[in-house]
């Protein structure tokens, strides 16, 4: 599904002459491929949409790490091209949860798993990521999970 949206967008991006947007999704495109074949030499199906959305998570905060070195090197022209490849990306996703919403869905995981301690964390992250899959950010969900583990 995520795919031919995807490839749907591709060939808009053509018609409309939209150079950025059609060099990122031609990228978005090569980047699934390449999961896709990692995936098939690890003896595992192609990627699904769950699967997707974590290598755009990837892609995103791989932009974000180069438009705060470009912007220390000054290159603002190119810090710019990144947040455009961002912003193309981002579409893909779906709404990021609130950090409110983010502590709630936390305090759900720890109930429902009766996680008791920092060595219950595991099975709290996989409850999270299999629930809400490109909707939080991981890295900044496990510092709040062990907190309320160890809090």
């Amino acid at each position: 599904m995520l795919r031919d949206d995807i490839n749907n967008a591709v060939k808009e991006a053509m018609k409309a002459k939209d150079e950025r947007k059609l060099s990122t999704l031609r990228m978005v495109n090569s980047t699934i491929k390449n999961a896709d074949i990692e995936a098939r030499g690890n003896g595992k199906p192609p990627l699904s949409d769950a699967d997707l959305l974590g290598v755009f998570q990837k892609m995103i905060k791989q932009r974000q790490e180069s438009v705060e070195l470009y912007e220390k090197g000054g290159r603002a022209e190119l810090a710019a091209q990144e947040r455009e490849e961002i912003a193309v990306i981002s579409a893909y996703l779906p709404k990021q949860m609130s950090d409110d919403e983010v502590k709630k869905a936390i305090a759900d995981a720890i109930g429902e798993t009766g996680a008791a301690g920092m060595k219950d964390m595991g099975k709290v992250i996989a409850m999270l990521r299999a629930k809400y899959a490109g909707q939080m950010d991981f890295g900044k969900a496990s510092g709040l999970v062990k907190a309320a583990l160890t809090g």
